[in-house]
């Protein structure tokens, strides 16, 4: 079975913050478990695609870059978007097709826009996904703490279904590109 990391908005202005916004919720424990992710699907001959929100940073500079501490692999995708949705108006749902990829392992930033929205999108399109229960983040909105966020997004998104594909939470010291999903259908 073809495998992707899917890692998204993981940008540099987005996780550190800035004048305007705080740094994301356990910035320093997402990066970790983030490069240990990447390590997993390389190990699994898994592809590495990240990607890039055009809102961030203006779309350009350091700032906009993937964050320094993580670790890139040289064959990466990256791909850049306009909108919440991963896969609105960029090429990443006909490479994921093209490669034949069946599962998606997603993490990245913001909990409750680009990653929610990723997950729902990708099982919509026929992926099982897993989400890395431990491999997103955000910031507080004005009723929620980010980190109440991110366990309500891990409550609603395991066992996310749509008839034939589903999303399932694993934290990033689970066997992320071992698919659990046949276990539960």
């Amino acid at each position: 079975m073809k495998q992707a990391l899917l890692i998204i908005d993981a940008q540099q202005e987005l996780m550190d913050g800035n004048d305007k916004e705080k740094s994301v919720f356990n910035k320093t424990t997402l990066l970790d478990n983030i490069n240990s992710a990447v390590k997993k699907a390389l190990v699994s001959d898994s592809l590495v695609i990240f990607i890039r929100d055009k809102d961030v940073a203006e779309g350009s500079g350091v700032g906009f870059d993937i964050h320094q501490k993580i670790d890139i692999p040289q064959d990466a995708k990256i791909f850049d978007k306009e909108a919440t949705n991963s896969f609105y108006g960029t090429p990443l749902l006909d490479f994921l097709q093209e490669n034949m990829v069946e599962h998606l392992v997603v993490m990245g930033c913001k909990t409750e826009h680009c990653i929610d929205t990723a997950v729902r999108t990708a099982t919509v399109n026929g992926f099982d996904v897993t989400l890395v229960g431990d491999g997103h983040s955000t910031t507080d909105s004005q009723s929620l703490t980010a980190e109440k966020i991110i366990a309500h997004h891990n409550e609603i998104l395991h066992g996310h279904y749509n008839v034939d594909n589903f999303s399932v939470v694993r934290n990033t010291n689970d066997d992320l590109f071992q698919p659990n999903h046949s276990d539960y259908r």
